[in-house]
């Protein structure tokens, strides 16, 4: 197994705080779709940085290989919606998780 590190980029800069309707509405199914990850122990850790007049998404995964996190980001609802999200993904060589 591996960790990578995913991160959601918005469609603009200002999101979250100028989102339309159908944004929320992606980003609820979105937020379902992680929940969903953690529970199944896939997703370590999800959640949104808000940095300088907007924010952007955070997900720690551990899953198989580089194929199966770019995986797992396109099947997010938020990118199936097409609305001008996509995630970028790095791996994570290590990783030191609390007892």
């Amino acid at each position: 197994m591996a960790y990578f590190h995913l991160r959601l980029v918005p469609p603009r800069p200002s999101f979250p705080h100028d989102a339309t309707e159908p944004e929320m509405k992606a980003m609820d199914r979105h937020a379902d779709y992680w929940r969903e990850k953690a529970a199944a122990g896939t997703a370590i850790a999800v959640g949104p940085v808000f940095e300088g007049e907007g924010a952007w998404g955070m997900a720690v995964v551990e899953v198989g290989d580089a194929e199966a996190a770019r995986s797992l980001a396109d099947a997010d609802p938020v990118i199936l919606a097409d609305i001008g999200f996509r995630f970028d993904i790095a791996p994570m060589p290590t990783l030191i998780l609390r007892s």
